[in-house]
């Protein structure tokens, strides 16, 4: 597990390309048959990837987590966004397809992640926070999401939204997480733009060709700076910065935020105009 410490604004603004890259960005989350996670002291989020290829791969405990086992006082969302997979979690067996969401609450000792297909595997991202209250462990699919079509082609923002854990979704202590899939000819995403300083948000880019990339824009509204990704990358957005994207293609991404509120439309947004 990789510890990361948060950034002031000042720090920031400062920063150069490669500063950015290594504050904010989160690459080789993916590896065959390997946990790796990154923990972030924004929030105490910590971002995670897994492919089980060969093996079955377990939810390990850290000791930085000074806890028994990895969710005893912590609750997680699971989407899988590659081949069909199985998530058990103390004993309870869940079929995971592309784009659905497993929610694992406080108090889940036991998790375990495998693939149905080695040559077509499960690719999981894991979004963890702190949690103070146990909420029941729960599998969404896709089509239970209430799909939201928002944008239009003619700002190339056209995009269809799927919310799993929110308020009137999966319940949980304090994670919101859903996704969000763009059409063809639309690039944009989180158009116009907004912060919310009561959250922490990564996105996970997913779905995007190997050959195409990624312009993330952070920071301040009036101040942005940019991070290029690529396919299965992740990107931590402080509380205080803005957080939008621009594909060479079209794309898709998971979303997921913890801290004060899980009110999914409490956000500060801002005009397009007014970005610098």
């Amino acid at each position: 597990m990789e510890i990361r410490f948060e950034h002031s604004k000042k720090e920031v603004s400062r920063m150069t390309t490669e500063e950015l890259r290594e504050a904010f960005l989160v690459e080789n989350l993916m590896q065959a048959d390997k946990l790796t996670t990154v923990y972030s002291h924004y929030d105490r989020t910590i971002v995670g990837g897994v492919k089980p290829v060969n093996a079955e791969v377990t939810l390990d405990n850290h000791p930085e987590l000074r806890a028994e086992y990895f969710l005893e006082r912590r609750e997680i969302g699971i989407i899988n966004v590659g081949g069909s997979g199985v998530v058990v979690a103390d004993g309870v067996t869940y079929n995971v397809e592309k784009m659905s969401c497993v929610y694992l609450g406080k108090g889940t000792k036991d998790v375990s992640f495998k693939s149905v297909d080695p040559a077509n595997s499960a690719v999981y991202y894991l979004l963890s926070n702190p949690a103070h209250a146990n909420y029941p462990n729960r599998l969404m699919t896709k089509e239970e999401a209430a799909p939201v079509q928002l944008g239009d082609i003619t700002t190339s923002n056209k995009r269809t939204i799927y919310k799993y854990i929110h308020l009137e979704g999966i319940r949980s202590c304090q994670l919101v997480m859903g996704l969000t899939v763009l059409e063809t000819g639309s690039v944009w995403n989180s158009i116009p733009p907004h912060t919310h300083t009561r959250r922490t948000e990564v996105y996970f880019y997913f779905d995007l060709p190997e050959n195409q990339r990624l312009f993330h824009f952070m920071g301040e509204p009036q101040a942005t700076k940019s991070i290029v990704l690529q396919n299965h990358d992740a990107a931590i957005s402080p509380p205080w910065s803005v957080h939008f994207g621009c594909g060479t293609s079209n794309y898709a991404f998971i979303w997921g935020m913890a801290g004060e509120n899980q009110v999914y439309t409490d956000m500060d947004p801002l005009a397009v105009v007014d970005i610098k």
